[in-house]
This record gives structure tokens, sequence and C-alpha cells, in this order.
């Protein structure tokens, strides 16, 4: 222990070209895996398969941003004609780009966490695959960065380790976590709570719906009568068999004598689920950064209204998304290829932006003082494609 906290000092000692605190996060992981804290299974069933907002914020993200087309940029100049182009175009036998990378972005805003493996031939990538986060755990090693990656599935475990030289074999995209050094903060995680209170509503809402929008009554006897167990019990199940649920709404009752039906009933303010519900879903919403008005959540849906939250959308949420994972892939691809190359979301495919680009080429046409090729610079086209 004494040799190992020696060591540890000189790593941290000023003067080397290092982190002075990777050696101190290596000790307290101490080189083994770490598993993901989040339960990803929960967030999947709750959030994207029950929540009807969960699910839309999550797809409309997530088809947003894999909807955009990337630009590859190679010494300052688009190339068409690429096989880093090809590759994205169609990154494995069973997928193309667009369904890739929309697994990537699901895959993150539901754990914040994305994984894409390279399958490499002689260094050169030629397929990529999305792997599922709650399979997947980190090796850190002994500077506290990632060595290895642990795949586990159908009682297997696969192993991908970092080689000295060569491209990584995975890539892990992650959300700021400002507590984790390893793993990623999903959105839902930070809006569980308005999840848990929408799905609670609704769960209330149904069950209300089931007992004729208003709770059970009271069976009142008159006089001092008393009732044995056996009279109860096969008056409590007569009554959930015959009169419960939403297709018994409103059929009449037949009482024997001696027995009355006082029905209770909830108060206005106790029926009023409509407004915790939009609450919670406009926090939902905040969360995943999407303008609660493109989800059809209650508000001032005018057409200029719209059209504003349509391009703080894509402003706001999906192009810096869609930016951050396409410098990733660039980075982490690159070596492969032997070029510095750089991959940029297509801006002017965006229909949201029409008019600021419109606005933006008026200007930049007008400004005499400039070439061509700056013009070309000035509205994000390089010196020209090959």
């Amino acid at each position: 222990m004494k040799a190992l906290i020696q060591a540890l000092a000189r790593l941290a000692a000023p003067g080397r070209k290092a982190s002075r605190a990777g050696a101190a996060v290596a000790f307290y992981h101490g080189g083994r895996p770490v598993w993901t804290p989040r339960d990803y299974a929960a967030f999947a069933r709750e959030g994207y398969q029950r929540n009807a907002v969960v699910h839309r914020c999550v797809r409309l993200l997530a088809e947003a941003a894999a909807s955009l087309p990337l630009t590859l940029v190679e010494g300052g100049r688009e190339r068409r004609a690429h096989p880093l182009v090809d590759l994205l175009r169609r990154p494995n036998p069973r997928e193309e780009g667009g369904r890739l990378l929309e697994s990537v972005y699901g895959h993150l805003l539901v754990s914040g966490n994305a994984y894409v493996e390279v399958a490499a031939i002689d260094g050169t990538p030629r397929e990529l695959y999305a792997l599922r986060p709650d399979r997947m755990r980190v090796v850190p090693g002994a500077d506290g960065w990632p060595i290895a990656w642990e795949y586990q599935v159908g009682g297997r475990t696969v192993r991908f380790a970092r080689d000295a030289e060569g491209i990584a074999p995975i890539l892990h995209l992650s959300f700021f976590h400002p507590t984790d050094d390893h793993y990623g903060l999903s959105p839902m995680e930070a809006a569980a709570g308005a999840l848990d209170i929408h799905n609670a509503a609704s769960a209330w809402n149904k069950a209300l719906l089931d007992n004729a929008a208003r709770p059970s009554g009271a069976l009142v006897f008159s006089g001092d009568a008393n009732v044995s167990d056996a009279i109860f019990t096969k008056l409590k199940a007569e009554l959930e068999e015959t009169y419960q649920g939403a297709r018994n709404a409103g059929r009449p009752m037949l009482l024997e004598g001696g027995l009355d039906w006082k029905p209770l009933a909830l108060s206005p303010k106790e029926m009023d689920f409509v407004e915790a519900k939009a609450a919670a879903a406009r926090e939902i919403a905040l969360a995943f950064g999407v303008p609660p008005l493109l989800l059809g959540l209650p508000g001032d849906a005018t057409h200029s209204n719209y059209a504003e939250a349509n391009r703080a959308f894509y402003r706001q949420t999906v192009i810096p998304l869609a930016k951050r994972t396409a410098q990733a892939l660039a980075s982490w691809l690159s070596p492969g290829f032997g070029a510095d190359l750089v991959l940029e979301p297509d801006l002017d495919a965006i229909e949201a932006l029409s008019e600021e680009r419109e606005s933006l080429w008026r200007r930049v046409s007008a400004a005499t003082f400039l070439t061509d090729e700056e013009k070309r610079e000035a509205v994000g086209y390089g010196r020209g494609g090959s």
C-alpha cells in the first residue's frame, strides 16, 4: 500500500506532462469495471414505452438530428466522394446511416450514454454498429481513462480493448454528468419527478374512468344490524363484479331490505388532473429541450409562435446535438483514414432555418468588398468542393 501511494505521488508531481488528478481517479476506481448506476430498463419502460411526452421528445429529437446530412471537410474543402462518406451512408449491411444515427441519439437521450463499435480491416474502418448502453461497462486504466469496454449479452462477455495504435474500438458518447467520471446524465433522470407525476396522473384518471369517474360509495345498513364476515365478503364481491368498471357505469343497483347506497363524489379541485399533467409535461419537455408547442401542449398555438418554436428547437437543441456527435465521429474515425477530417451538419437542409439562410445570403451577396471565395466561406461552403 505504501509503494502504491508513493507511485501515485510521483505521477501527481509537478513537471510531468499528464493530468495530476488522473492518478487519484484511477486509485479511486481501482481499475475495476464501473457499471452505470442508472436503471436504463426503468427509463425505457416507464419513460419511452409508457409516457407519450417522453416518447415524442425522444423520437422528435432523434429523428430530427439523424435526418441532418453530414458534410465532410478535408483541408478546408468539402469532400463529396470519400470512404468515410460511404461508410456513414451505409454503416453496416443491416442498416443505413440514418437508422444507425437514430439509434445512437435514442440511446443517448434515454440513457445519457451511447456506444458505437467499429469493425476495421487493416486499421481501416469498414462497418459501424450501435450497442445498447445497458449492456456496456467501462474499464478504467491506471490514468483514469478507459482502457477497455465490456459488453454483456446472453450470458457472454465481449471485451473491447484499446490498442496502443490505431483507433479505439468503441466510441463512447455521453452527456455531461457533474458527479460521474465515466457515464453521462440522461435528460429523463433530470425529469424523473415530473415523469412520475405524469404517469401517476394518467393511472389515476384511468382508475376513475374504471369506476364511473367517482370513488366507490358506501353501503349503509339501517338500524343496528350486524353483518357477518361471510355476508360482507359476498356483498363486496357482487359489487366489484356487477357494478364496478366502465362497462357497468350507470347500471341500476337493486338492494335488499335494510341496505342503502351512499355515493361519494370528488370535488372539482380533486378532479383537476389536467393542469397537473400539463405542468409535468412541460417540465419533461424542458429537460429534453423541446418547446412544449411542438408537442401539442396547451399554449399560444399560433402560426408565428409555432415557426419561432421550431427555429428555437433546431438552434438550441438539434444542431448542438448533431454537431457534437459529428465532431466525435470525425475525431474517432480520422486516424483510420490517415487524414484530418471534419464532419459538420448541413444547415442548409433545415427547412425551419431557410428564412435565416436567405437573409444571410442577401447580406453577403450585397457585400461588394468580398471575393467569391470569401463569400463562399462566409456562408459556410468553404473554398470549393471535390
